[in-house]
């Protein structure tokens, strides 16, 4: 491979490609060709550097100089001033909103130095579409030593005592899960990536195949060898376009070194990898129901045992594990169980990868080691809470997971804490509130999500689940009773208790935790028919301070459905009849004279 005096790094995951990032790649190119530097330059496309709120991200390499929030406008200028000229260009640096101060680095940023990035190490750093550069970071060294140096017992040892759990959210130990699978005598086996990553606002697993797609090749390879298995499937929903396409450069590139196919390192194993699409159910997160999807089935669960390890995809045992997981697999080998076992608690080992997302500062993709507090993740690593406002609450685990508060912020985050807190790990998203989020409303929200996904099958979730809404649009209207909340409880318990599948057990979560937390949110609810976040709209009135109003017509011009009148500069007042509490007048309002009560 050719090298360079100087590499631009340009961010092309999705969410920087939605903000025009293939465009400042193709400028950046079309700027260093202008002015001849071609010999000496070289501008790479890269996955997500993680910091998704200063987007589009583009790194300056050697000096590592971190420009944010860039537009194809700027390039002309990073080359002419960045290159040419040696000097930064300061309006593109990140701003610590602390200090005030621009910094040059990203080591030096909250965001990135406090975290420890395992999953994550080769996104924003290399090429994804190029094999070479995850040849040259060390890739498929870990394979090659896997299928030519250890017997396959010797591979899921060092993966077992390494301690790494599974990162899809139910937190089994992948080393036993291999093994389990390997004891199975079959003709034919699979290993199978679960790609399908529904939770809202979740979006590690899309981010690790966008940026470093090789790594799972690699360990969806080393799990082949160690289960006897042959044939490698990826189970992704078709609506990560960018992830599919890479995925299958990737694929098509390791067939051509050899990587993929038969008789891997001239030894006699073979290996390859197809792809199957899912569209876009939750439920075929679960791995019954995603293996039903990839046979062309109705996406359901089915009830343990048989576990897929036995009969699985075609009735073959299969070895299911996500993309996170798989993620951790080749650096495992090349460092050691001992390393990975170091760092992490003692039930829970390694780092995690959690989309944060919400009323933080900095939203974006973060990796820290397990048993960092939820405090240091969400005002260390996430800047605090936006507009100043006070923290209320943080949702993990996604829709199957539960909320946790200011009593919790110093939880250190693993599997056990969060799910005796009552709350989960899940697949890693992390959506946080502030005070001006309403929880009942919030609960309604997941609830919502969890009826809409549900398979079916079974009566507590197709029913129950159902039920469970209706009582939480009941009291968010202000039809609700004290004893609602009981039944709420109660009902909750039940599906929790009775459901067929994960997605079924955990999908009350969010109601459970939400009711135990703020309790007295539910009774101000059903008790005064108030909503204390001004979020139901058939709680809130709308009101004008007629001593703030000063007529100057502006809330009544933006009013839908004309609910304010008033002559001007007299104060004006608000139909509560035709008002649908849509905050428009609020929003417009110079003088602060509209209250909500």
């Amino acid at each position: 491979m050719a090298t360079y005096s100087n590499y631009i790094l340009v961010c092309t995951g999705t969410g920087c490609r939605a903000s025009q990032s293939e465009q400042i790649l193709q400028n950046l190119k079309a700027t260093v060709e202008k002015h001849g530097m071609q010999g000496d330059v070289q501008v790479l496309r890269t996955g997500c550097f993680g910091f998704c709120e200063k987007g589009p991200v583009v790194r300056m390499i050697p000096d590592n100089t971190f420009y944010t929030q860039v537009t194809p406008e700027d390039t002309q200028e990073i080359v002419e001033e960045h290159l040419i000229k040696g000097r930064q260009v300061k309006r593109l640096l990140y701003l610590n909103p602390e200090t005030n101060e621009h910094i040059l680095d990203s080591k030096h940023m909250n965001f990135y130095k406090r975290q420890y990035r395992i999953a994550l190490r080769n996104c924003g750093f290399i090429n994804p579409e190029n094999i070479d550069e995850y040849i040259a970071r060390n890739g498929y060294i870990a394979l090659g030593k896997a299928v030519t140096q250890m017997t396959p017992d010797e591979v899921i040892k060092v993966i077992m005592e390494s301690g790494l759990r599974g990162r899809g959210g139910g937190g089994f130990p992948t080393g036993l899960k291999w093994q389990i699978t390997r004891k199975v005598q079959a003709d034919r086996k699979y290993v199978v990536c679960n790609a399908d990553e529904g939770d809202p606002g979740a979006f590690m697993d899309r981010s690790i195949l966008e940026g470093d797609p090789h790594s799972i090749i690699e360990a969806m390879a080393i799990n082949g060898y160690c289960t006897s298995a042959n044939h490698g499937l990826v189970y992704i929903r078709a609506e990560y376009p960018l992830a599919v396409e890479r995925l299958k450069t990737a694929i098509q590139q390791a067939k051509e070194y050899g990587l993929l196919g038969d008789n891997l390192f001239g030894t006699d194993f073979s290996f390859d990898i197809g792809i199957r699409y899912g569209a876009g159910a939750f439920v075929c997160g679960e791995e019954t129901a995603l293996m039903h999807s990839m046979e062309g089935l109705r996406g359901e669960a089915t009830v343990k045992p048989p576990f897929p390890s036995e009969s699985g995809y075609k009735g073959y045992p299969t070895n299911v594990n996500n993309v996170e997981t798989y993620a951790n697999i080749p650096i495992i080998l090349l460092k050691g169980a001992e390393w990975f076992a170091s760092i992490g608690t003692e039930k829970s080992k390694g780092t995690k990868v959690f989309a944060l997302a919400g009323k933080v500062n900095n939203v974006g993709l973060i990796e820290v080691p397990m048993g960092t507090t939820l405090r240091e993740v969400i005002f260390g690593i996430g800047g605090g809470i936006k507009d100043g406002k006070k923290f209320k609450a943080v949702q993990t685990g996604g829709p199957s997971g539960g909320c946790l508060t200011e009593k919790h912020l110093d939880l250190p985050i693993d599997y056990d804490n969060l799910l005796a807190a009552g709350s989960m790990m899940g697949s890693g998203g992390m959506i946080v509130m502030d005070e001006d989020d309403c929880m009942v409303a919030m609960a309604k929200f997941y609830l919502d999500f969890m009826v809409e996904e549900s398979c079916g099958k079974c009566s507590p979730c197709r029913i129950g689940n159902k039920r469970l809404h209706e009582m939480l649009q009941k009291i968010t209207s202000g039809k609700g009773k004290r004893e609602d909340l009981d039944s709420l409880r109660n009902l909750a318990m039940v599906i929790k208790d009775t459901a067929l599948c994960g997605l079924g057990q955990t999908s009350p979560n969010s109601v459970l935790s939400t009711i135990d937390n703020f309790y007295e949110e539910y009774l101000a609810h059903v008790q005064e028919q108030r909503c204390p976040a001004h979020q139901c709209c058939e709680l809130t009135q709308y009101f004008i301070n007629l001593e703030k109003c000063k007529g100057c017509t502006l809330c009544a011009r933006v009013c839908p459905v004309n609910a304010i009148s008033g002559d001007r500069k007299i104060p004006h007042a608000i139909d509560q009849q035709a008002c649908i509490h849509c905050g428009a007048c609020i929003e417009k309002c110079k003088f602060k004279a509209i209250l909500v009560r």
